[in-house]
This record gives C-alpha cells, sequence and structure tokens, in this order.
C-alpha cells in the first residue's frame, strides 16, 4: 500500500469501459468515500478507460483491407475518448466529488490499470465485475482477476446487485 504525507491525499483509482458494471463501480466509489457534505475529502480520484489500439480493434497489422479501414476507425477515439470524459465528470460533480482527473489510455485495460496505479501512487484500484461465467471469463479474461493479482495496491471488485425479478 502506498505510504502518503499528512499533506498527501490518498488516490483512488477506479477502472471505466462502456458497461453499466463499471460506473456502477465509480458511483459505488463515489458515495463511500466522498461524502456529499464533506467539502475536503481525503482521496484523489483517478479514473482511468483504456481503450484498445486502432489496430485491435481492426485486426493485426498486414490483414488484407487493415490498412483500408484504420482511417475510419483513429479519428473515432478522440470524440469517444471525450464523451467518457465529460459523463464521468457530470457524475463525480453531481456527487460533489472535487479532486478528480480522467485519464483514457491506450491498451488492454489490464496494463493500463496497473500501469494507472504505479503512475499515480494509487492506494486502492476499483473495478466492477461483469459477472461472466467460467467459460466467457476463460475465453475473454478477466481484468478484475488480472489485477487483484499484479496491480500493487488493494484491490476492490464491486458487483453491481441483481435484479429480482
Amino acid at each position: 500500500m502506498a505510504t502518503t504525507s499528512k499533506t498527501e491525499k490518498s488516490v483512488i483509482v477506479v477502472g471505466i469501459d462502456d458497461s453499466d458494471h463499471s460506473y456502477y463501480a465509480l458511483h459505488w466509489v463515489l458515495d463511500h468515500f466522498f461524502a456529499p457534505s464533506a467539502s475536503n475529502s481525503p482521496f484523489k480520484l483517478v479514473v482511468v478507460r483504456a481503450m484498445p489500439s486502432p489496430i485491435a480493434v481492426v485486426g493485426f497489422p498486414g490483414l488484407a483491407g487493415a490498412a483500408d479501414v484504420l482511417p475510419y476507425v483513429q479519428p473515432n477515439y478522440k470524440p469517444i475518448a471525450s464523451d467518457i470524459e465529460d459523463r464521468v465528470k457530470e457524475t463525480c460533480s453531481s456527487k460533489s466529488a472535487k479532486d478528480v482527473l480522467v485519464e483514457v489510455a491506450e491498451g488492454d485495460p489490464r496494463n493500463v490499470l496497473c500501469e494507472a496505479v504505479e503512475k499515480h501512487h494509487a492506494s486502492i484500484l476499483v473495478v466492477g465485475n461483469h459477472g461472466y461465467g467460467a467459460i466467457k471469463r476463460a475465453v475473454l479474461g478477466s481484468v478484475s482477476d488480472y489485477c487483484a493479482h499484479h496491480a500493487h495496491c488493494s484491490v476492490m471488485i464491486v458487483k453491481k446487485p441483481k435484479i429480482k425479478h
């Protein structure tokens, strides 16, 4: 766990993707670590969104047609990053969280989040749980599982409650 001086705030990194699970985790952190009545929270919040590289989206380099599609994919990254930043800032503002940094980084979410923990000397990393079954998790991999084993801080996996029918 990162040590901090009395004037330095502890850093919480929250991983975001386009899922409701990750935004639920962000709301959970804001509700539990950033009290609306507190004018000066002891925490700094860093929200990180990992975007796959454009090559990963269209396929491997050298793949037939990949070079033709790449110019159409790359321009979409900037507006997506801006939309994510706006949504996160609006969410944080609505919960009165003031000391917030939003980062969008290119790469595999597992690596991006662990690198963000190191870069910001985070005390805790928070990720949402998608609730994948064993087969889907084996095929896709689990960001939360990877981070729990490789991040150099405590890792909190926030589960969105199941909706009762």
